[in-house]
């Protein structure tokens, strides 16, 4: 009961099904803050919880060697997150709602630093849900100005936007390629740092390895929507209706200074893990 108070929480499938409707019907402001402070909040919680409070109660989600308790329950639900999230966010023609289903796929990666249990990895999950808090942030901010001038958030309604907003764009293809893992950007250091606690949890016979393979492969598949995203901002033209009011200032400054944390966490990532490895520490967790 737990599991499934948190997975509703954090958007994990079989528990996923709001999302979707909230991401797209909410204001937008009302949106980033679910997939962003939300997000990180809850993880943070949920791991402390099933690491603390059910310590002792793990059980074994290794390949063919299963055995009871709560982390083979979590395995099944990022798997099925994961792959839920990525084939059904190709699909989707609005931003909103691509969003939504990344945001259902990340859960099922950030499940796995809840797996691992340990210290490392919950340093790995905190950073892993911060950076993730910051690109989702700013994706959301690009998709505020799109809808403004556009009236919509659909693919089309992203088409030309390098030409009407270059600064803009540019931050945009920061965010979604973070969220698609590209190195040296910090989506790429989140996954690695939670895949190599996921190995880690069981070195002698890498008992999460199926997962994480199963997490890598996932991760390629949503390069592909991602860059539909991409495709439409660089390469096509501007619908003749869109209107030509420039894009403030002030809002350009806010996604210029998320896409440079997005980037500068990626290029030295050691600023915030490293400082998470030695609070849990001192904190004994």
């Amino acid at each position: 009961m737990t599991v499934i108070g948190f997975a509703f929480k954090v958007a994990a499938v079989t528990f996923h099904l709001w999302a979707p409707d909230a991401y797209e019907g909410a204001p937008t402001p009302s949106a980033a803050f679910i997939a962003s402070g939300s997000k990180v909040a809850s993880f943070f919680i949920f791991a402390k919880v099933m690491m603390l409070g059910f310590a002792g109660a793990e059980g074994s989600g290794a390949w063919r060697a299963y055995s009871q308790g709560w982390v083979p329950a979590l395995a099944i639900v990022a798997a099925a997150s994961m792959v839920l999230g990525n084939l059904v966010a190709i699909v989707q023609s609005s931003v909103r709602r691509l969003l939504a289903y990344s945001a259902i796929a990340h859960a099922g990666y950030m499940l796995l630093g809840v797996l691992s249990h340990s210290g490392q990895s919950l340093a790995s999950l905190i950073y892993y849900a911060v950076t993730y808090g910051l690109t989702t942030l700013g994706a959301f901010g690009v998709v505020l100005i799109v809808q403004e001038r556009t009236g919509g958030d659909s693919l089309s309604d992203f088409a030309g936007l390098s030409r009407r907003a270059p600064v803009v764009a540019f931050c945009m293809m920061i965010f979604m390629l973070s969220l698609a893992g590209i190195p040296p950007l910090a989506g790429f250091f989140g996954k690695f740092y939670v895949f190599t606690a996921a190995v880690g949890t069981d070195p002698q016979n890498l008992g999460l390895l199926w997962l994480v393979i199963l997490a890598v492969a996932m991760s390629a598949v949503s390069l592909y929507y991602y860059l539909q995203v991409l495709k439409q901002i660089y390469l096509f033209d501007p619908p003749t209706t869109t209107g030509t009011a420039r894009t403030p200032l002030s809002s350009q400054v806010v996604l210029a200074l998320l896409a440079l944390a997005v980037v500068v966490l990626g290029c030295a990532p050691d600023l915030l893990i490293g400082r998470l490895v030695a609070a849990i520490k001192l904190a004994g967790l």
